[in-house]
C-alpha cells in the first residue's frame, strides 16, 4: 500500500474542503498558541466539518502540545469536531495513555528527532499510542519548520506501530523519500504552502499525485 497522506495547518473551511476533496486521508488543525498556523477554538469544528463534507473518510487531527486539563473541553472530539489528537510537546507515555482513555479517541505522539539516538524513544510510546510521527528537532519550534530529517537516520526504522514522517515534504522531494523509506503516513505543511496556514492547492494536488502514484510498498494502517 502507498502511505497515507495528511495535510496539516489548515485554517479555513474552504481550503479544508478543497484539500480533502483531493483525496488526502487526514487534515490537521493547529491548537498550539504561538504557532503561525494556530486556529481559534471556536473556528476548528467548521474546518473539520468542511473536510468531512468533501471526503467523509478524511480524518480530522487536532495538534496540541502539553495540553493542560484546563482546556480539556477543547480536546473533546464531540466539541472540537476532530477524531484524533496529535501530541507535539513533552507528553510522557502515561500522559498519552490517560488522554486517549479520558477523551475516547486515538492519540498520535510526535517525536522531534535531533540525532539517530532519539529514535530509541519510540520504544516508550509504541504500546500506548495509535501512531508515532517523526519530525526534525528545531530550536523553539514544535513543528512546521520545513526542516527535513536525514533519510539515512530512518533506514530500517520499525517501531512496532504505525509511523508517520513529517518535515519539509513537498512534491519535489517525496519521491526520493519513498524510494528509501516505508512510512505508514506522510505529513506535509510548509512544503505545500503559499504562507503559513495558506495552502497552495496546486502543490497539494501535485503531492497527492506523487504519493499515490509512487507505487511504494509501504505498510498501511
Amino acid at each position: 500500500m502507498t502511505p497515507l497522506l495528511k495535510i496539516c495547518g489548515l485554517r479555513s473551511p474552504d481550503q479544508a474542503y478543497a484539500v480533502a476533496a483531493l483525496g488526502v486521508e487526514a487534515i490537521g488543525v493547529i491548537a498550539v498558541p504561538g504557532s503561525p498556523r494556530w486556529l481559534e477554538p471556536q473556528q476548528r469544528a467548521a474546518v473539520f466539518s468542511a473536510a468531512r463534507q468533501a471526503n467523509p473518510a478524511c480524518l480530522g487531527v487536532l495538534v496540541v502540545a502539553d495540553p493542560e486539563d484546563a482546556i480539556q473541553e477543547q480536546l473533546d472530539p464531540l466539541i472540537g469536531g476532530h477524531q484524533l489528537l496529535q501530541l507535539h510537546g513533552n507528553e510522557t507515555p502515561e500522559r498519552c495513555r490517560m488522554l486517549s482513555e479520558t477523551l475516547g479517541c486515538q492519540v498520535w505522539k510526535a517525536l522531534r528527532i535531533r540525532s539517530p539516538e532519539d529514535l530509541q524513544r519510540a520504544e516508550d510510546y509504541r504500546e500506548v499510542v495509535a501512531a508515532l510521527l517523526l519530525d526534525a528537532w528545531v530550536p523553539d519550534q514544535l513543528g512546521g519548520s520545513g526542516r527535513r530529517l536525514p533519510i539515512a537516520w530512518l533506514e530500517g526504522f520499525a517501531p512496532g506501530c504505525p509511523w508517520w514522517l513529517a518535515g519539509g515534504l513537498s512534491p519535489g522531494n517525496v519521491g526520493e523519500v519513498l524510494e528509501q523509506l516505508q512510512p505508514d503516513g506522510l505529513d506535509a505543511s510548509s512544503g505545500v504552502e503559499l504562507a503559513p496556514g495558506d495552502k497552495d492547492l496546486a502543490r497539494v494536488a501535485a503531492l497527492v499525485e506523487a504519493v499515490k502514484g509512487s507505487g511504494n510498498a509501504a505498510g498501511g494502517s
